[in-house]
Parts: C-alpha cells; structure tokens; sequence
C-alpha cells in the first residue's frame, strides 16, 4: 500500500505546484476556470463569455491581447486589460529570445549539440577517477540527474523564470497602485513625489521587507515630531560653526495671514543654507519701532552679534526706524531693505503712471471678454500653440506686466478670433462690451504700447529675477543692476531725455532714498565679474566712498590688513593675478568655503562672503559687460515711442521735482 500512496503523492504534489505558478500569471484575474464531469478543464473569459477547452492560460492571454490565430479576440475586454496583456506577451517572448541567446552563448558547440560533463575540462575528472578505480566502483553508486547539464538559475545571465519576470512586473504595479490610492485618498498633491525626503522613505521601507506596517497616528504626532526636531536642532547647531567662520545675513520677512495678522518669519542665511528661527506675531508691535527693535534685537542675541553682518527687513518707516537702532547698537552690522520688495514699488509706482493705468485698463477688458465667453475662450484653445493668458496677481505689481506680456504674446490669436466667420457670425459681436473689446484688438496703437511697456519693464523684471532667486545671493549685483535698467530703459526711448526722464527719476528716486547702502557699492567693487572688466567698470567717488564706508564702520578689526588686501584685489598681484582666477572671474562665485589654504587673501575673503554671488550672465544669459548686446532685447526697431503716454507732447512724472540724474 506504501508503494501505491507514494507516487499518488508525489504526483498531487507536483500537480499543485504547477497549479500555484501558473495562478501568479496575469491573466488569471480576468479568466474563470471550471472542471467537467469527466476532468476536463474548461476557461472563461469574463468579458465577453467565450470558453475555450484548451491550450490553457496562454492562448486566453491572446484572446484578452487581441492576438489573432488560435484564438479569436475578445471584443468586450477593457483597454487598460488588453494593454496589460499585450505587455505580458510580449515579456514572454523577450525572456525566451534572451534564454536562447544565453544558452547559445554558453555553449560554443552550437545549440543542436549538448555539451558534456568532460567537454573543455581537460580531462581532469576522467584522470581522477583513472587514479582511483576502486574506490570508484567500491562506493555506491551516486544517482546521476540531468540538473548539472544546466546554468543554475541563481547565476549571472541565467534566464529568468516566468513566475519571477511576471510577478515582479505584477508587484510594481501593485505598489505604485498601493502609493497611488493613498494619495488620492488622503488628498495630498501629486507634486509631493518631488520631495526630497520621498525616494529614501521607499529605499527604507523596501530595506525592511515584508511586514513593516509603518508608524501609528500617536507616533507621527508625538515620537517621530520629537526626533525630527532634534534633527532639525542638530542642523541648526552645526551651522553656527558657519555663522562664526564667514559670518551670516538675518533676514525678517513680514506678511499678512486670512486673520489680519501681521507675522514676521526670521530666517538666518550663510552659505551652508537658510535656516528658519522663528514666526513671532508681531501685531501688537509691529506700529512702534522701538518694539521692532528690541525684537530684532533679541533675534541677534539668539545668533550671535559677532556673527551678524547684515541684516535685511522690509523698508517701511517704521522698519526702517528699528534698522536704524539696530545699526547705533551694533556698529558692525550693515541693515539694508529688501531689494525685490524695492524693485515691487517701482513697479507699482510706474503702474500708477496715467497711460500705463489706461493701458493697463483696456487690457484688462480684452482678458475679461475672453474669458467671460466659453465659446470664445473653446474657440482659442483649439488654436495651435495656444497657452493660457496670465492674470495679473493681487499683490504682486509685477504680475501686471507679466500680463501685459502674455496678452501681447495672443494677440494674432485674438485678432484671428474677432474676425472669424464664426464670431461675426455669432450673437457675441452685437453685444456692447464685445464691440468695445473688439475695437481695442483691433488697434494697432494698443499693441505698439503693450509691447513698448513689457520692453519698458523687462530690465526692471530681469533685476527682480536676480533678486529674488533664493538659491544663490544676489548682493553684488544690485548696483550694477539698477544702473543697467535705467541704460535699458534710456536705449528704448533712442536716449530721448523728454521721453525716458519720467521712468528714470521714479527708479533712481526709490534707489536713491530707499535701497542704496554702501554695502551694495562695496559689493560691486568687490565683485570681480566686474572689477577686472575695466571698460565698463565704475569708478564713481560714491562706489570707492561706499567700499571705505563699509571697512571703516563694519570691520571691527584688522582695517589696515583689509586696505592691503584690496590693493591686491584690485591690482590683480599674488594669488589674483593667476590667470585660472581671472579666467573663473563670470563663472564661479566670488569666493569658495573651500578654498586652498595657501591663498594669501583671508581677510578680504571673509569681507567678500557676504557680497556672493552668480554672474548676471548665468542667471539671465546677458552679458557681464554693458555694451549694446545687453539692450538688444529692449531696442526694438518699428516701435512708436515718440507718442508713447504723451499725446500732449509732454507728461508729468511723480517726481517731477527731483534733480536730473
């Protein structure tokens, strides 16, 4: 009886081994099996009922694929489905091309001729066992298997079991299936997978295995805040070394939240990063600057006195009032407002200008008129190339410029659209306001004033790119930048005093009484993207009056040192005169952390730190120098700016009585 039961088990256990591999393929979850009377097997499509009795889970695979010859194609499978197997048999077909290959390659007789044990061997076995005959034929003979004729499937370039290529493609789909729904599910954006923290969160959780469950709701909100937040200490501890070394910027950015409350966010910057201290509610003492004072003053004693060497806020007067308190207690911190901000207000004030607000104005009804008519606006978007039109931004000034610019980018588009046989035809073109609209795209002066505003504005936007990037610092090159935005703005007008004046005082009025400090001219000189270009060079007494400033009020020691290394600077003698220094001059940042130690210029290094930053060259493509390649994108050829907001041949500026420039 042991004799009948034992292959009867074997035999049920190899049955159900096969049964479980072939379970894994794919198209079983869209296949229903079921047994006959007589044993027979019988499989179901699900889709569209067909039932085939043979040629197993593969020929129903090229039924679900579409795949003509033994089978015809379901008609009712869904296209995600019909995909999913039209890949699985395609895998199929590559694993076994690849097996085939592997084979041939192992075996240099050719695929028709089996290679044998002692094949390429030398003999070595066959000697052996000359050596020993007896101890060969006196042991027991060992069952010889057809296992050592093959490349063990866990080696090198061994072809890869089915279960194993189709499993692990099933599996990913199943994990990013997993990630997916809990994003969807837990509403959280999509863009989240651009985090940095997200690729080693998987790298962890795959590096456990099977099983990790992941942290419960207590230990997300108590434990784990608790770790990160001695991480988060542990990276703030560490760039107070940095803070020390080369010295650090305090940054206070004040807003207001939907509350009505005014927060001021103090964030520290040195070359490792920026680091967030703190969001105080300064709503109460936000109207006193002697209040503001004492909390800045606070921030720099958390920091460090002697590790502050500038500090930027906002320029209102009561700001600029604790600025000023901050600069009479500590001698050696330079307080400077915020430049983007600075550059925000010229664009506000320009905006206020009457034709600039009438321009502004009919634009805006344009924008409206295409987007308060669904047709109009379906009509647009069938259009090749078509894009949006941007809005202009609550608060932003600058974003109505950027409007202009992307209205001015539609305009054959809008011009197509009013006269098309589908909207002179339409009611839309008897309607009031679609007749004012139509008349201003319509009007080429409109357009010729759109284009010489957006080219008005585009140094003025270029410098706000600069600096308010907050990847890299942008200090020494606020003083040349504000000179190249009047330059631009001068070879727009064809340097026509009468036309270019109104602009130009309006940015030297903000630069002159608000932005300028002598840090920025002490910047610029010890920039040497522009030092060692001495054609366009500045050599104005207030550049020099600036640097003198800065050493003479700001360095608290080591003031003689510091004049000696820039006389080398400047000069080009020791390590500056290298030619690989003046060579980097545009492409590298004025100074590295990690620089040789034989360089003879440690002072001026740590005076220059601060003032770091990219070339105008790479942040915009224009050119270090000022030449007339720079105004090239605002010099335009065909524009009519000599009646450009003066019908009357003449327009008061809002700082019409300030001295010439």
């Amino acid at each position: 009886m042991e004799s009948n039961l034992t292959p009867s088990s074997g035999q049920d256990s190899t049955t159900h081994s096969q049964s479980t591999r072939s379970k894994i393929d794919p198209a079983w979850e869209h296949v229903s099996e079921e047994r006959y009377a007589n044993g027979r097997k019988a499989l179901i499509c699900l889709y569209c009922k067909k039932i085939t009795k043979g040629g197993g889970i593969h020929r129903m695979k090229q039924h679900l694929a579409g795949v003509k010859g033994d089978i015809g194609p379901c008609k009712s499978v869904p296209p995600d489905v019909k995909f999913r197997m039209e890949n699985s048999l395609q895998e199929f077909v590559n694993s076994k091309k690849a097996a085939q290959e592997a084979y041939e390659c192992r075996n240099p007789y050719g695929p028709n001729v089996s290679q044998f044990e002692g094949d390429g061997a030398e003999g070595e076995e066959e000697v052996q066992q000359m050596q020993s005959p007896m101890a060969a034929n006196s042991g027991k003979r060992k069952k010889s298997t057809v296992d050592k004729y093959f490349a063990p499937r866990n080696t090198q370039g061994a072809q890869p079991s089915m279960r194993s290529v189709l499993a692990g493609k099933e599996a990913i789909w199943r994990a990013d299936m997993a990630i997916g729904r809990f994003f969807y599910d837990a509403c959280i954006p999509t863009n989240a997978v651009n985090s940095f923290y997200f690729k080693p969160m998987l790298d962890a959780i795959s590096a456990i295995g099977p099983g990790y469950k992941g942290p419960n709701y207590h230990q997300l909100r108590v434990n784990l805040l608790k770790d990160a937040k001695k991480e988060v200490q542990l990276l703030v501890d560490s760039y107070r070394a940095i803070w020390a070394k080369v010295g650090c910027t305090i940054m206070g950015d004040g807003w207001t939240d939907n509350r009505q409350r005014t927060l001021i966010n103090f964030l520290v910057y040195c070359p490792e990063g920026i680091s967030f201290v703190i969001s105080v509610d300064a709503s109460d003492i936000v109207k006193d600057a002697t209040n503001l004072f004492k909390l800045f003053d606070e921030v720099i004693e958390w920091v460090g006195p002697l590790n502050v060497v500038h500090m930027v806020t906002d320029n209102a007067a009561n700001y600029v009032a604790a600025g000023r308190l901050i600069s009479q207690k500590h001698k050696h911190i330079n307080w400077s407002p915020c430049a983007a901000h600075c550059l925000n207000l010229i664009f506000k004030d320009i905006g206020k200008m009457d034709h600039v607000a009438e321009l502004v104005r009919r634009a805006s009804k344009v924008t409206i008129f295409v987007y308060n008519h669904v047709a109009l606006l379906s009509w647009l978007r069938k259009r090749e190339g078509w894009t949006e039109i941007l809005r202009p931004g609550a608060t932003r000034f600058a974003t109505t410029f950027i409007a202009l610019k992307s209205l001015h980018d539609h305009k054959h588009d809008l011009q197509a659209l009013v006269t098309s046989k589908f909207f002179v035809d339409s009611r839309y073109s008897k309607d009031y306001k679609s007749q004012v609209a139509v008349s201003i795209i319509l009007d080429n002066r409109f357009w010729n004033n759109c284009l010489i505003v957006v080219n008005l504005m585009s140094p003025l936007m270029r410098l706000l790119r600069i600096v308010d990037c907050d990847e890299r610092p942008s200090m020494g090159y606020v003083y040349e930048g504000m000179y190249r935005v009047r330059l631009g703005i001068k070879k727009l007008f064809n340097y026509n005093k009468r036309l270019y004046k109104p602009y130009t005082e309006i940015i030297k009025q903000r630069w002159d009484q608000q932005l300028k400090k002598s840090i920025h001219s002490a910047a610029y000189w010890l920039n040497p993207c522009f030092q060692y270009d001495q054609e366009n060079f500045c050599n104005k007494p207030n550049v020099i009056g600036g640097v003198m400033d800065v050493i003479d009020q700001k360095v608290l020691k080591g003031k003689l040192e510091t004049m000696n290394e820039m006389k080398l600077f400047r000069d080009r003698l020791g390590s500056f005169g290298r030619e690989l220094a003046y060579s980097s001059r545009e492409v590298l940042q004025p100074v590295d952390d990690d620089q040789p130690a034989e360089l003879d210029v440690e002072e001026l290094e740590n005076l220059l730190y601060e003032e770091g930053s990219i070339p105008i060259n790479e942040v915009e493509g224009s050119s270090s120098h000022i030449d007339d390649e720079d105004g090239g994108d605002v010099a335009i050829e065909g524009l009519d700016v000599e009646n450009f907001g003066f019908p009357d041949a003449h327009v008061q500026s809002p700082y019409s009585n300030f001295q010439n420039e």
